[in-house]
């Protein structure tokens, strides 16, 4: 089942798992030291983000890594920055309301 990655990301946990291994690669059981969560709840996670292609898998021994996958990070970069304009907009539109707001109250 392919799932959609604007949900994967949606979740806090999933958001902290990929801010872990963006960092380094990790196994899930290194993964699984830094929540309170079960091993079996982070694995559901780690699942669910490997689906979405947001971390590949590589087999080193009898370990399984997580790497972050820079390639579909971009995808999403690259969605959100049709908005980042939009907000700078707006943002800069708010700049100019307050200074003229500043320079009529002198």
């Amino acid at each position: 089942m392919r799932r959609d990655v604007f949900q994967a990301i949606a979740d806090p946990t999933r958001r902290a798992i990929l801010c872990l291994i963006a960092v380094q690669a990790l196994t899930p059981n290194a993964v699984a030291e830094h929540f309170d969560s079960s091993r079996q709840a982070v694995s559901k996670h780690i699942k669910i983000l490997v689906e979405c292609e947001l971390l590949k898998q590589e087999q080193q021994g009898r370990e399984i890594y997580y790497h972050i996958n820079p390639d579909k990070m971009l995808e999403i970069d690259k969605w959100l920055q049709q908005f980042r304009g939009l907000l700078e907009k707006r943002f800069n539109q708010l700049d100019n309301v307050l200074a003229k707001l500043k320079s009529d109250k002198k």
